[in-house]
């Protein structure tokens, strides 16, 4: 049994060796099947470990393998902040994911560390812990560039990386990081197509980015400025927000009583504040898209007759989960993808259904995208917030 004990105490459970696959046994060094196109099947279909929940994404080089090594394992997480709801699930999400008895009878330890925005102070939590001799770190990284000194002593130790979320910008060499993450790029550009197709005036788009210098808002800001090239006229305002209600509720109520009503929103996170923001400035409501909250979910679903027509791509806390699954694979001596690409989930008002894609009965800072069926991940929300984000 697998029990939480917070961010310095272990996730322990004692169990059995795992079965070591033959082909992968007899390997001595890392194995990577490059030059295989994503999506094209083949070969990359037929040795991923688990071919759905594992897509390689569209920039993959390969699949990464490693010889089996000899469970339970301890795992490490080496976390950037915790400062808005989507990262206390995440840290909720990866905790109950590991304490299903399939998943816990892998684990010997889980060690979850925050550290805050210092990338400095993530780096050396990576550093204890590939000196403590875990098997695996797990990653969502502060900065998409600074980590390749550590990526490269964690490859010389032995220690498997999983980055996800915030992944990192990579060469050739780092063969043995794998990443899960959904495509931010291609988010940021559907919300801003959609955005484009629903707004009934192209004049003003006010744009809520996430936390400066991070690859997910780097990335969703690029897609959704490409989506909004289509139409150059527009003028957009770009506000800071953090992916945080209270800061981006702020950012776009100063930015609307500044320059005055907008024809449409984008906000990277934090939707629920940017959309009370919205409806508290008394200006005519407008197209929004957001975040997975179920918050903002429920507005959408409350005031879409009145204006609020919205939408909301999420990007699931359940990334933890499926990176937990993957580093247990390339433990076991699977074959997974060095790039995973995992789908995006998407509501918007006319497709909502209460029940299903949100939840009128619980919490708004919960996330309707919580938990990944293609990847065997089914949790309930129950199960999720009974954990705690320590």
């Amino acid at each position: 049994m697998v029990t939480g004990t917070g961010s310095l105490r272990g996730l322990r459970a004692a169990t059995p060796a795992f079965d070591r696959r033959l082909a992968t046994a007899l390997c001595c060094s890392l194995l990577v099947s490059a030059g295989l196109a994503a999506g094209s099947g083949g070969a990359f279909a037929a040795d991923n470990a688990d071919a759905q929940c594992f897509a390689p994404a569209k920039g993959s080089a390969g699949l990464v393998s490693l010889p089996a090594k000899k469970g339970p394992y301890r795992i490490a997480f080496a976390n950037g902040f915790i400062g808005n709801g989507w990262r206390v699930q995440m840290l909720q999400t990866l905790k109950a994911y590991a304490a299903q008895p399939a998943v816990a009878a892998q684990i010997k330890e889980l060690r979850i560390v925050s550290v805050g925005t210092d990338v400095s102070a993530q780096i050396a939590a990576m550093d204890n812990f590939i000196s403590a001799g875990f098997d695996a770190i797990l990653i969502d990284a502060n900065s998409p560039t600074a980590f390749k000194p550590v990526l490269r002593r964690a490859k010389q130790a032995g220690v498997v990386v999983v980055s996800f979320d915030n992944t990192l910008d990579r060469t050739k060499a780092e063969t043995d990081l794998v990443q899960v993450n959904q495509d931010q790029f291609a988010m940021g550009k559907m919300m801003g197509d959609w955005l484009n197709e629903t707004m009934k005036q192209k004049k003003h788009v006010l744009e809520v980015r996430g936390v400066p210098g991070n690859s997910v808002d780097r990335d969703r800001h690029e897609g959704f400025r490409q989506a909004m090239a289509a139409d150059p006229g527009i003028q957009i305002t770009e506000v800071v927000g953090n992916w945080d209600d209270g800061t981006g509720q702020k950012a776009a109520a100063d930015a609307m009583a500044v320059n005055g009503a907008v024809d449409g929103i984008y906000t990277q996170g934090g939707s629920i504040g940017v959309t009370h923001a919205l409806i508290d400035s008394h200006k005519p409501l407008v197209p929004i898209d957001g975040e997975g909250e179920n918050g903002f979910r429920k507005l959408i679903a409350l005031h879409a007759k009145d204006g609020l027509l919205g939408e909301s791509a999420g990007q699931s806390p359940a990334l933890s989960a499926v990176a937990l699954k993957a580093a247990l694979a390339v433990l076991q001596g699977q074959s997974v993808p060095d790039e995973i690409a995992v789908p995006i989930p998407v509501a918007n008002y006319k497709t909502l259904e209460a029940g299903k894609n949100y939840f009128p009965d619980l919490s708004d800072t919960f996330f309707a995208a919580y938990d990944f069926p293609v990847c065997d991940i089914k949790l309930t929300p129950q199960a999720i917030m009974g954990h705690d984000a320590k």
